[in-house]
């Protein structure tokens, strides 16, 4: 007999072609029926709320609403920390930053030797080197999982995501491990402040000067590539009012000639630096099109030519298309994926206003869309496909999973390391997006947060939910499996099968089952009896009698086909 849910059970081919009939449509963006044929795609309606404040009901469904777009997946804990809280107070503390992370460290030690950095020991600011370079870039891939997997409360962690996917940077391609450590921690720094420092900070990253060819860019031969993106993808879009050209593309190129990485400092111990060489900037005047009202940046020579940038940022930042665009692109992350007439209207334009009214600060903007009418909207929940770090690294944190405590600095790493292989082949490995443009759903019309889901990402989904019920999560070290009855006596009522299927449907799921499914779920728990009674008494009498192997067998055996049950449904998919 195979093990239950294992790649020969027929259910798990069952479940999965479900699945993806469920959410492999271009035109579903929402609720699914659990019946397979009963199943008619959604098509999230039209909202007229806009920025108001939400005035309604902020009850456990609200919450947990909240709590999904913000953190990480959603545990008990984190329900119980903010139940109370009014839902200003409940933003206000998921706008705070998180206390700064210790530095990432040679974990790699076992199986690389790293002639420059001891073991445990950080290679943050340590000499280049060639033989280790990427043991270092997967140290530190293993340390961005660690940090998902601790929001603390705070938005702050899938704020940093989010500008990673905005300001795109490729740490294989960089290759330079402390470069890209640098420019994560710039997004950490200055994720909540003002998005026009941003995106100074981000110009003359060290990575970005790397990743889009600022190196490159002389005045004899201006790159066009940062140039290009500074204004169609990081500032100005590709929206309705864009209208920037060629030869605006072609004047930011030369304004931005003479910056470069030193690369002293990247051979050298301490941060990668970058610097102006006034040798090789273009002293021109640079002309600009109407669009920039026919803006003149006037060369400068010498060190004065460093000032050119802020010249181009003003004209850049004087553009109500910027503000639009980086509105458009936070909603698009928080709320939905696709913006309509009336979205564009009602949110992202006074949105935008408010930004420039606030001096380019991005907290107040985030309150104001997480305090909305119009994100609160029954229409946006579970309007989303989770993102694979929601998927995996979310239900890891939802069921309360750890690494087991004999597991020493390098076999952590090596599990982390794990999950973040397993997330790359579900479309998201981190630090890496596919493109400059970022991870597709959040800009590849019209499929967008559908492009998580295909045949072979859904089938790497329902895996590894099925691995943490049946026989563990893998790593290289040992595969970790869910303490399935810990978690549950996590929630509030888990001897009452009513309550307990509540409780963990609004912990995992996006949107609420049919009375068909959830009676389905209640049926795993009483094995086919009708009385409440009959899970009450196994469970009461586990608890009653913690040494008793059968009885814990008997209760964990129904938890696992209920999880697995639950896991496998197109709405555990939904955010």
């Amino acid at each position: 007999m195979s093990h239950p849910n294992s790649p020969g059970d027929p259910r798990i081919s069952h479940d999965i072609s479900a699945i993806v009939a469920r959410l492999r449509k271009n035109d579903f963006t929402g609720y699914a029926s659990p019946d397979d044929s009963s199943f008619i795609p959604r098509q999230r309606g039209p909202i007229t709320a806009g920025l108001d404040p939400y005035t309604g009901n902020f009850g456990k469904e609200e919450l947990a609403f909240l709590l999904k777009r913000c953190l990480i997946g959603v545990t008990a804990d984190d329900l119980n920390t903010f139940s109370g809280l009014t839902l200003e107070q409940a933003v206000d503390v998921l706008l705070q930053e998180k206390s700064t992370p210790p530095l990432p460290v040679n974990d790699y030690y076992e199986a690389v030797q790293d002639p420059n950095v001891a073991p445990l020991q950080t290679w943050v600011e340590a000499p280049w080197n060639v033989d280790v370079e990427g043991a270092r870039i997967i140290s530190f891939k293993s340390w961005m999982v660690k940090q998902l997997l601790d929001p603390a409360g705070s938005i702050h962690e899938k704020l940093i995501l989010f500008w990673h996917n905005h300001f795109v940077t490729e740490s294989w391609g960089v290759f330079t491990a402390k470069s890209t450590y640098q420019y994560f921690d710039t997004l950490r720094t200055m994720a909540f402040g003002n998005f026009k420092d941003l995106t100074r900070a981000m110009t003359l990253a060290p990575a970005m000067l790397v990743y889009l060819n600022g190196n490159e860019n002389s005045k004899n031969a201006p790159d066009e590539n940062y140039a290009r993106e500074l204004q169609e993808l990081f500032c100005i879009g590709k929206g309705p009012d864009s209208g920037y050209t060629e030869m605006d593309v072609q004047s930011a190129a030369k304004v931005l000639t003479g910056w470069k990485v030193n690369w002293l400092t990247v051979i050298n111990e301490g941060r990668v630096a970058s610097e102006f060489f006034a040798w090789d900037h273009d002293t021109s005047d640079k002309q600009f099109s109407g669009f920039y009202n026919d803006g003149i940046i006037v060369g400068q020579t010498g060190a004065q030519g460093a000032n050119e940038l802020d010249a181009l940022l003003e004209l850049i930042f004087g553009q109500i298309e910027t503000a639009r665009h980086i509105c458009r692109r936070l909603y698009q992350c928080f709320v939905y994926t696709d913006i309509d007439e009336m979205t564009e209207e009602n949110v992202i334009r006074p949105l935008a206003d408010e930004l420039i009214a606030v001096g380019w600060e991005i907290r107040p903007i985030l309150r104001s869309l997480l305090m909305s009418q119009h994100f609160f909207h029954v229409e946006n929940r579970g309007a989303m496909i989770k993102h694979p770090a929601d998927a995996l690294l979310g239900l890891w944190r939802g069921l309360g999973m750890q690494l087991p405590g004999n597991f020493n600095e390098s076999q952590q790493m090596e599990a982390y390391q794990a999950m973040m292989w397993q997330m790359g082949a579900q479309g998201m490995e981190l630090g890496d997006p596919p493109a400059v443009a970022g991870w597709p759903a959040y800009h590849q019309a019209p499929i967008f947060d559908n492009s998580w889901i295909t045949t072979n990402t859904i089938t790497n989904r329902a895996l590894q939910s099925d691995s943490m019920v049946y026989w563990g999560l893998w790593n290289p070290v040992e595969p970790v499996v869910a303490d399935l009855i810990e978690f549950t006596k996590t929630l509030e009522h888990p001897e009452d099968p009513n309550q307990l299927i509540e409780e963990t449907c609004l912990l995992f799921l996006g949107i609420p089952l049919s009375e068909g499914a959830r009676q389905d779920l209640k049926d795993i728990l009483l094995s086919g009896q009708q009385n409440d009674s009959y899970w009450t008494i196994a469970w009461n009498g586990m608890i009653a009698s913690p040494t008793n192997e059968q009885l814990r067998q008997l209760v964990n055996l129904r938890l696992q086909l209920y999880y697995h049950t639950l896991f496998q449904f197109a709405e555990f998919q939904l955010i």
